[in-house]
């Protein structure tokens, strides 16, 4: 959302507030200062140990108090987060605009992803403007019943953030590291994927690292202590693999530019990897970006060891499978989504 805030800023005749939930602090302000972006509002309801519960009755409480307060014309939210659908719910109960930000992505399986399939769509019920970041989801909205003016294509705008956060001459000791070997890029948070499922995952990569020597692993690991045990318990020990501390959104951008292969269950990587021309492993049974997979530029894999050996053992000996992946046109967007949607808001409101 910073390349949007900073759109907005740009803008004459607008008056634009950012709030932020307070999640993740220390991931979170890495990305505000890259962007020179400063919140007028963090509601501050991270704590050890919160669960969907905590996170859905603190928000709602705390977001309502804003909205009162400031009663803004129209209020953004993004994707497909609780924070996303809390707020949007919350819109709801006011009587306020919503604009949804990357609008219209789908599986149609509120399981998986858990639990942000459920809330982007309930926030496409209740969205008075849909950004739809490609062609396809702007057609699953049609498909839903939702009215062909409230939706507009945009392209997404984590491709824009992109302009802000890559620099040709980057350093980093991870690169130092890799030096001539080939940078395979991990990274596995998804709850669906905790237990069993990441362990396999894990023992996949492992495999492929003991049989490729010129493979080298970074995994910055999620915050998730389930996450992090499972991670130590499988990959640690291995020269070739590093697991590492959550990155800045600028050291993360400019080491997956430098990536031969992602290896991701996240969502908006697979969106960014394919702008520099990377393929991207996809560690989940459904994804909802497959115009992704209808481009060639994403590959689902599961969550089983051997497919997710197979697959990356072929990118990594297949010359002509890996150009052709490496090489498919990325379906996301051109850089310009947020000027789309400033532009479109300012005519309508």
């Amino acid at each position: 959302m910073c390349p949007l805030v900073n759109e907005f800023k740009n803008r004459a005749g607008c008056e634009t507030m950012v709030c932020v939930s307070g999640q993740h602090r220390q991931m979170l302000q890495t990305v505000l200062d890259c962007f020179d972006v400063i919140p007028d509002y963090n509601l501050e309801i991270m704590k050890e140990g919160q669960t969907l519960f905590d996170i859905t009755v603190n928000l709602l409480q705390k977001i309502k108090d804003v909205l009162q307060k400031e009663k803004p014309d129209i209020v953004l939210v993004h994707g497909d987060t609780s924070t996303t659908y809390i707020t949007a719910l919350a819109c709801f109960y006011l009587g306020i605009k919503i604009g949804h930000v990357e609008a219209g992505l789908r599986t149609y399986n509120l399981q998986s992803p858990f639990p942000e399939e459920f809330n982007r769509q309930s926030v496409g019920l209740i969205a008075d403007y849909n950004f739809a970041p490609t062609k396809l989801s702007a057609g699953n909205l049609i498909k839903e019943g939702k009215s062909s003016d409230r939706i507009f294509i945009t392209g997404n705008t984590v491709i824009d953030a992109l302009k802000t956060t890559v620099i040709e001459k980057f350093q980093h000791p991870i690169l130092e590291w890799v030096g001539g070997g080939k940078l395979v890029l991990l990274t596995a948070h998804r709850r669906e994927n905790l237990g069993d499922s990441m362990k396999q995952m894990f023992i996949a990569i492992k495999k492929i690292v003991e049989e490729f020597p010129n493979v080298k692993v970074v995994y910055p690991i999620h915050m998730n202590p389930k996450v992090r045990e499972i991670a130590n318990e499988v990959l640690k020990g291995s020269d070739r693999i590093k697991l590492i501390e959550p990155l800045d959104v600028l050291e993360f951008h400019n080491l997956m530019s430098r990536a031969y292969i992602v290896l991701t269950d996240s969502g908006g990587i697979q969106e960014e990897a394919p702008s520099f021309g990377i393929p991207v492993l996809v560690l989940r049974d459904t994804t909802e970006r497959p115009e992704g997979i209808q481009a060639g530029t994403l590959k689902l894999v599961g969550v089983q060891t051997e497919k997710i050996y197979l697959e990356l053992k072929k990118l990594l000996t297949n010359k002509k499978t890996y150009k052709k992946m490496s090489k498919a046109k990325n379906p996301y967007g051109d850089g310009f989504a947020s000027k789309r949607i400033v532009d479109i808001l300012m005519r309508k409101l």
